[in-house]
């Protein structure tokens, strides 16, 4: 059975202590058995306390985040690299204090548009740095997961095929793919083709639900039935996610990286409530 998560920007900008309990009881009380949490700024969670609202809810929770200019791991500047590299690990700090088990997103390259493809340099950079995280998260048998995202947020990799590559080329057990409909819509021929041969490959491991135009499930362009479908034709039990952004709630930061510019819904109980329902209805 599919463990269904909610992104916890669909609530809260931030995750201080009030973000972070307006976020958990809300994401329990409507009906999502995991939340999603983004550590933007890892200075601001309090992993204690949130470790007590999660287990108070009944909340599992994983990470995910984008890395940024200065901590760009495909980068060919060794300073540059250094940093992300410590800004990846942690954040694998966090989720192994919290109890998670998955650390995905951009955590491959920072998550922003490129103006030229990625280097030779720059990508085996990437791969040694996912490499030598996955070492680390074995310890504590956490998986990483890399998500692949449009060519407006990375030059690395853009479908599943590029992502499959990237996996082979960094050889660890623990890598896999972390898969978004939201970025599928515009870089993959088939949502079908796609989710068997993540799935073929062993490496599907995380799964987001997010609508062509980042607001409420079914009211876009995504091909839900060939989605869904397709993850029962594969058996896929893991976490189902919904990601929804509204320039009403977002980190400052975020806005401008994701571009954006106009609240795709006003309401966060309503858009988590009407996203809980209808991934009910099409999972079932």
């Amino acid at each position: 059975m599919n463990t269904i998560g909610i992104h916890g920007m669909v609530w809260v900008g931030g995750f201080s202590k009030p973000e972070a309990e307006h976020a958990i009881t809300s994401s329990a009380a409507t009906g999502y058995s995991l939340i999603e949490l983004p550590p933007v700024d890892p200075g601001t969670i309090d992993v204690e306390y949130i470790r007590g609202l999660l287990a108070d809810n009944g909340l599992a929770i994983s990470a995910t985040l984008g890395l940024d200019e200065a901590t760009d791991v495909s980068s060919t500047d060794q300073a540059v690299v250094q940093a992300g590299r410590e800004r990846l690990l942690g954040a694998l700090h966090m989720v192994t204090e919290l109890g998670g088990n998955f650390l995905g997103g951009v955590i491959y390259s920072k998550l922003g548009r490129y103006a030229e493809p990625v280097s030779e340099t720059g990508r085996a950079n990437s791969v040694e740095s996912i490499t030598q995280l996955a070492d680390e998260a074995a310890k504590s048998g956490i998986t990483i997961g890399l998500e692949v995202v449009n060519r407006y947020e990375t030059n690395v990799m853009n479908t599943v095929q590029e992502g499959l590559a990237f996996i082979k080329d960094v050889g660890r057990d623990n890598v896999t793919l972390h898969l978004d409909t939201y970025h599928m819509n515009i870089e993959e021929r088939s949502f079908r083709d796609a989710i068997h041969a993540a799935h073929d490959a062993g490496k599907l491991g995380y799964f987001h639900v997010g609508e062509s135009h980042r607001g409420q499930l079914g009211t876009g362009s995504v091909p839900w039935d060939e989605t869904f479908s397709s993850l029962a034709e594969v058996g896929y039990d893991g976490v189902i996610t919904f990601e929804s952004f509204s320039s009403k709630v977002v980190h400052p930061t975020l806005s401008s990286t994701l571009a954006i510019w106009r609240n795709t819904w006003e309401d966060s109980y309503e858009l988590a409530s009407g996203a809980r329902g209808f991934l009910r209805t099409h999972i079932a």
